[in-house]
């Protein structure tokens, strides 16, 4: 019976299309579309794209595809002329109008290339911001002219992933914290240390080392074939060394240091060319357990002052998991105070991916008060980040990988917590002051939570006053790409 009604039915229709065709007479049909084609990932870059990029114009040869950049008043790179192809950097408007001129044979995107990379900087679009957009400085999107504040165990400076291609060090301004030596009073107990000194070996710490990697590593090849970089790799460091046991006397002398100094971090008269303003501060440490919200503490007041100034303070949600029952949560990182941001660990699982899953450690709010629910989700899960093999900290990561020189034996490692994933956010947040210097850190806030990837693991997502959020990642995973076009 089947085949009969197929049959029959293929009979009346093809009747009723001959029919229709006899009868009606035919429609103007749409003009082609003569435009050169666009690849599918400049397409998608193009969607959102408030500045410039790089774009690939493909000509029947090279003069057509000059003629094209210089008829659209795109900017000229380079050129490979013996296969047709101009580079430049061109607006939305600049490219759409090159599609239209004589010879032009398709546009290309500037695709960011995965050579073996640590995953957490494809999963936030870090890496692909930094490949592909442009601050308002003109340069890459990596987060130069800006410093990030790092209030840790401290950092070894001398650390092949801090290591700038001319030799130099990210790290521009180096401090030790001994508010707590009651040997020596002084009211300015922050000091001023070398640059070359490595404060996180005088702790016995490593934490440091590796949290201000996550921030702003420089792109790196290790001696296995593996490529890192941190989320910024190209903004400052300026790194607060409070020793590996961390008490708040400590901690908050450090974010007072940043409130007195994040204009010029490296003293009056130095160039912010070579030594930027402090725009953010990661703060991966707090208590056991989380804790009730205290408006009233010196670390809130400080943080609160430091945003009215614009600068954005970072905090680690915490390592005590939980089940929604109650906040286990940061306490400072509870502030709804915009340009304060308390971030959850997401996993990545280790590919890559943007649907993956909050992390059984990542410390969860309180389901029924939304107020002690992290903004949003970074990885944290398996993070490869600088280490040395002596200091405690690095030693628990036990994936020891040596670096770039014959002598970097075991200089990095992979270690899992909230406090790998608020350094990604502190990374994007230089990023997106780079896009954008004169943003409050209201806005960028708003930009990263308004922006963020719901993946869809874990809890339900609800709205909580014009957020939608979640009392286990908050508004999700962190988007730099998406985030830029917002601000």
């Amino acid at each position: 019976m089947r085949r009969s009604s197929r049959r029959v039915l293929g009979a009346v229709s093809g009747a009723a299309v001959v029919a229709a065709l006899a009868a009606t007479p035919a429609s103007a049909a749409p003009p082609p579309d003569t435009r050169a084609p666009v690849q599918d990932f400049l397409a998608a870059q193009l969607g959102n794209l408030t500045g410039s990029t790089t774009v690939l114009v493909h000509g029947v040869d090279a003069a057509a595809a000059r003629a094209a950049v210089a008829a659209t008043g795109m900017r000229p790179v380079t050129e490979f002329e013996r296969i047709g192809v101009v580079v430049a950097s061109g607006t939305a408007d600049q490219i759409e109008a090159a599609r239209t001129r004589p010879g032009v044979t398709y546009l290309e995107g500037n695709t960011p290339i995965e050579m073996a990379q640590e995953t957490s900087n494809v999963a936030t679009r870090g890496a692909e911001a930094a490949a592909t957009l442009t601050g308002a400085d003109g340069g890459s999107l990596d987060g130069s002219g800006v410093s990030v504040a790092v209030i840790d165990s401290g950092i070894d400076p001398n650390h092949p992933y801090f290591r700038n291609a001319d030799g130099s060090s990210a790290v521009v301004a180096n401090l030790k914290s001994l508010c707590l030596v009651e040997a020596t009073p002084n009211p300015d107990c922050v000091v001023r240390v070398p640059t070359v000194v490595d404060t996180d070996t005088l702790s016995l710490g490593g934490h440091g080392t590796h949290v201000s990697g996550i921030v702003a590593g420089r792109p790196t090849t290790l001696s296995g074939g593996d490529r890192l970089q941190g989320a910024a790799p190209g903004a400052s460091l300026v790194s607060i060394s409070t020793g590996a046991v961390l008490l708040i006397v400590g901690a908050d002398s450090a974010l007072n240091w940043v409130l007195e100094n994040h204009e010029a971090p490296c003293g009056e008269g130095v160039s912010p060319a070579v030594c930027p303003p402090i725009k953010v501060t990661n703060n991966s440490y707090g208590p056991t357990g989380g804790g009730a919200f205290d408006p009233d503490s010196a670390t809130v007041k400080l943080q609160r002052a430091l945003a009215a100034e614009g600068v954005v303070t970072v905090w680690a949600a915490g390592n005590d998991g939980g089940d929604g029952s109650a906040s286990l949560t940061n306490p400072p990182g509870q502030d709804p105070t915009g340009g304060i941001l308390s971030v959850a660990s997401y996993s990545d699982q280790e590919t890559g991916t943007r649907d993956g899953v909050v992390s059984e450690f990542s410390s969860r709010g309180a389901s029924a008060d939304p107020t002690t629910w992290p903004d949003l989700s970074a990885p944290g899960d398996t993070i490869t980040s600088a280490c040395r093999p002596y200091l405690p900290i690095c030693a628990t990561g036990l994936d020891f990988r040596n670096g770039p020189g014959l002598l970097d034996l075991g200089t990095f490692n992979t270690i899992s917590g909230t406090s790998m994933a608020a350094p990604h956010v502190a990374g994007i947040v230089a990023q997106l002051f780079q896009a954008d210097p004169g943003a409050t850190p209201a806005e960028v806030e708003a930009a990263l939570t308004g922006t963020a990837h719901r993946f869809t693991d874990g809890a339900p997502y609800a709205t909580v006053g014009s957020r939608t959020t979640s009392f286990d990642k908050g508004a999700g995973l962190v988007d730099a790409v998406a985030a830029v076009a917002r601000l």
